[in-house]
């Protein structure tokens, strides 16, 4: 790997991950633990799976399992430890393949050491993981090629690094058409003063990189998403009090967002029919937080949505139905638009869960060809 220009806070993030911290408890914030909220019994059951020590290891900011994966590729940005590779490794089956990359090498030990353990354990003929030590910013310094991935996911991760486009920029670049990042991380009431984001301590908690959610939506702009589609969150809570003083009235969230390497602005709005077939969402599928498809059931779309929904892993699982023809929604479709997370935690307590289902079932075909 090359060598590469970084500033002190990121390599004050590498000694804080790989040797101040020993297990979740020493955090001093909520941020980078796992919400509490249900969990589909199949992930349950991979999660299960994961060796102790690896999930001892874990600092993540949610549970990120996007649906439907099964036979997919995935890559993990910033997959520390490995605890949501192994799971996923589980999820996507022997026909899918999953890469982590991590900056921190003493992370990246505990991963590689149980790679023949959780083969063994999901009783596969050769392992499908993979880890590489590597920065988001620089995926193809690490070997990671360009539209090779169906899936790329993260778990409070993204705001470690000191400038977020490029992290976006390379997700991009590696996906396939129609893929999509889906991760979970800690956001901003608004953008943050020089103080915070100068301490080491709030770097480490995940606080002092965290983005302003309304420049998420600007840089998934930039970058060429299709605008950010809030998935859940959850109020982070900080318990120290010099943090609290320094921290001010800014508020934060981890919240869980999904973006879809889909033309933007191309689509119109159409009428669409679930058919079911997802594992876990058998019934009725949330793609986000105003879109929720239960199955047979006619739904209005916004032009944004119809182009994930032709164009991503989810194409099979819809009826397009032809446009022009009468209306067969029953009520008011969902508002197109951007949803200020901060105001829909606070006014709503029916968010969607961040753990959804994924096609780890006996399917007849996988979710990703």
């Amino acid at each position: 790997m090359k060598l590469r220009s970084v500033n002190v806070i990121f390599y004050s993030s590498v000694e804080f991950y790989g040797k101040v911290l020993k297990k979740t408890t020493d955090l001093k914030t909520d941020a980078c633990v796992a919400s509490s909220g249900p969990v589909p019994a199949h992930i349950r059951h991979a999660l299960n799976m994961v060796h102790p020590e690896v999930i001892a290891k874990y600092y993540g900011c949610g549970l990120v399992v996007p649906e439907c994966m099964e036979a997919c590729q995935v890559l993990d940005l910033g997959s520390g430890s490995g605890r949501d590779c192994y799971m996923l490794s589980k999820l996507v089956g022997e026909k899918g393949n999953v890469t982590g990359i991590d900056m921190t090498e003493k992370l990246l030990e505990v991963a590689r050491t149980y790679t023949d353990y959780h083969t063994q354990a999901f009783g596969y003929k050769a392992p499908n993981i993979r880890f590489v030590q590597g920065y988001l910013e620089a995926l193809n310094e690490a070997g990671i090629e360009g539209s090779a991935y169906d899936i790329c996911i993260s778990n409070g991760a993204v705001n470690l690094c000191p400038d977020k486009k490029p992290v976006l920029q390379e997700a991009y670049r590696v996906l396939k058409e129609g893929g999509e990042l889906y991760f979970s991380d800690v956001y901003s009431s608004g953008r943050l003063t020089e103080e915070i984001r100068n301490s080491n301590v709030l770097w480490g908690e995940c606080l002092s990189g965290a983005l302003w959610w309304e420049d998420l939506m600007q840089l998934a702009e930039e970058v060429g998403f299709s605008p950010p589609r809030f998935v859940s969150g959850a109020a982070i809570k900080v318990f120290n009090k010099e943090m609290q003083d320094i921290l001010g009235d800014f508020k934060f969230l981890s919240a869980t967002y999904r973006l879809f390497k889909v033309p933007r602005g191309a689509g119109k709005p159409r009428e669409v029919v679930y058919q079911g077939g997802i594992t876990g969402m058998e019934e009725s599928f949330s793609l986000d937080s105003q879109y929720t498809f239960k199955v047979n059931e006619v739904v209005e779309v916004d032009g944004d949505v119809a182009e994930i929904l032709t164009r991503s892993r989810f194409s099979d699982k819809f009826t397009m139905l032809p446009p022009g023809g009468p209306s067969q929604t029953c009520g008011a479709s969902p508002k197109a638009g951007t949803v200020n997370p901060f105001e829909l935690i606070h006014h709503r307590s029916d968010v969607p869960g961040s753990t959804t289902g994924g096609c780890c079932g006996t399917q007849p075909t996988g979710c990703c060809n």
